[in-house]
């Protein structure tokens, strides 16, 4: 069976210039509901294989995340391998800008882990097809800000739907990863009372965390952190942090992160269900970043207007809750019905033939 037959993606692209060292993939995975958009990792990946499964797994939920978040693109994703910090140059983006542009505007790019805004500065001097760039470059800027403000706003409902209220006074939050996500996410919850456990593997983020909240407490690592007594986790680093393990483990009462892809299975989200674990779908809440980066490609970037757009992530994770309760499901099974249902009643206007 191929990969398309297997997971139902219209395109998949590899990419190679040897002179730059540039290898990696494009994958399309849905054009449904416009041009495909998602950002693109630069990540030091143990194999081909290892690569080509990454992004497909990754484009098809960037179809699910912009279609539960109501913006007008279908799903799309990239990865180059390599080592962000060794094999990044301007030579090597731009060679990337040349093969994204050359697929015509079917696939938009943004940033991902291991890309920066400076860096879609430079693919957008060979692309129009991006988005994510800095304001010096007329860009938005960075997206996790947004991202950090999305998973609040999830947090308020998950809150609501478990405990009766939005309040998170006097809950304590442990937030896993300090990075482009996390960090950002500190002060809304500080600001709303909580009590903030943290961890990250990287020193100079324990640093600035320890410089900038020192009221946020810190353990060695994210085994730690699950079993300190918190009552919301927050995954905010790499994904499939939710196993069999964690389960065993953890005692909060709401998963609630920005991280990708947290389950390590899909059956994850039904032992979640039964262990009495309220999971909010990670594409839904760190939905925040795409509604940004497509606020500036689809025209002038507003952040006033992209922050009123990912405060809906509060209405949206309601929703998506109460439709998993009434349903008996789970959070995951709802919200891909969402958005699927969405993906197939604007997708098939694309049949009304419109005459120019």
């Amino acid at each position: 069976m191929s990969i398309f037959d297997a997971t139902g993606h219209e395109q998949v692209v590899f990419c190679h210039d040897p002179d730059t060292g540039l290898r990696a993939i494009i994958a399309v995975y849905s054009t449904a509901l416009g041009p495909a958009l998602g950002g693109t990792r630069f990540y030091p990946y143990a194999s081909e294989e290892e690569a080509l499964t990454d992004v497909l797994h990754l484009s098809e939920g960037m179809a699910y995340k912009n279609a539960i978040a109501g913006l007008d693109h279908g799903g799309g994703k990239a990865v180059i391998w390599g080592d962000p910090l060794a094999d990044k140059s301007e030579a090597l983006l731009r060679a990337y800008g040349r093969f994204v542009e050359s697929l015509g505007g079917r696939y938009v790019t943004a940033c991902d882990v291991g890309t920066y805004v400076e860096d879609m500065d430079h693919v957008a001097r060979e692309t129009r097809h991006v988005s994510g760039r800095s304001p010096e470059a007329g860009g938005a800027g960075d997206s996790s800000i947004l991202t950090a403000f999305g998973v609040f706003q999830a947090m308020r409902a998950a809150a609501q739907h478990r405990w009766g209220a939005v309040d998170l006074a006097g809950r304590t939050v442990g937030v896993a990863g300090l990075g482009k996500v996390g960090r950002h996410l500190l002060p809304h919850l500080l600001d709303a009372g909580a009590e903030v456990v943290a961890c990250d593997v990287n020193d100079a983020a324990i640093r600035w965390t320890q410089e900038r909240y020192p009221q946020v407490r810190l353990v060695a690592d994210a085994d730690e952190l699950i079993a300190s007594g918190i009552h919301v986790y927050a995954p905010c680093a790499l994904g499939g942090v939710l196993n069999e393990g964690t389960l065993k483990a953890l005692d909060a009462e709401i998963v609630c992160g920005a991280a990708n892809n947290q389950l390590a299975s899909p059956e994850i989200a039904d032992e979640l269900e039964r262990a009495g674990v309220l999971y909010c779908p990670d594409y839904v809440v760190n939905s925040g970043g795409v509604i940004q980066v497509a606020d500036e490609y689809d025209g002038a970037f507003d952040f006033k207007r992209a922050e009123r757009r990912t405060a809906g992530i509060f209405e949206t994770t309601g929703r998506i809750l109460d439709r998993a309760k009434g349903e008996g499901t789970t959070p995951v099974a709802a919200a891909n019905a969402l958005a699927e249902e969405r993906m197939a009643a604007v997708g098939r206007l694309q049949r009304l033939r419109v005459f120019r």
